[in-house]
């Protein structure tokens, strides 16, 4: 666990977050006015999707923890107002997905989000 601001941000919530089946654990993990932005081979870093506060990001989550697929937090590095994560997920098919996340944390919650993302062919 690492200190962000005078709060702990806290890497075993991440981590049953991730690894749940329901997003409402992580949604708990960001702040009301936090933003998203993911980069993949559909939304390049020019124009990334961005998604502004914990409605949508609520929506996210709700569609990813909808489908049949698993996830997994492998890394995590809290320093500061900073942390970093890696997760991979698999689809019942097989499919694989890794995303990279660098987070910026204000009183222990996550308040901006760089995901980027890469899925099997």
């Amino acid at each position: 666990m690492g200190t962000a601001t005078g709060s702990a941000f806290d890497v075993d919530t991440l981590r049953r977050g991730i690894e749940g089946t329901t997003g409402n654990t992580l949604l708990s993990l960001y702040a009301d006015d936090a933003e998203i932005r993911i980069v993949d081979r559909d939304n390049q870093p020019s124009h990334p999707t961005v998604l502004r506060g914990r409605g949508q990001i609520a929506e996210l989550l709700d569609d990813v923890y909808s489908r049949d697929m698993t996830h997994k937090l492998d890394r995590c590095v809290v320093q500061g107002d900073h942390a970093a994560f890696s997760e991979f997920c698999q689809y019942g098919d097989g499919t694989r997905v890794l995303a990279e996340s660098m987070v910026t944390l204000r009183d222990g919650k996550i308040a901006d989000q760089l995901i980027i993302q890469a899925w099997d062919d």
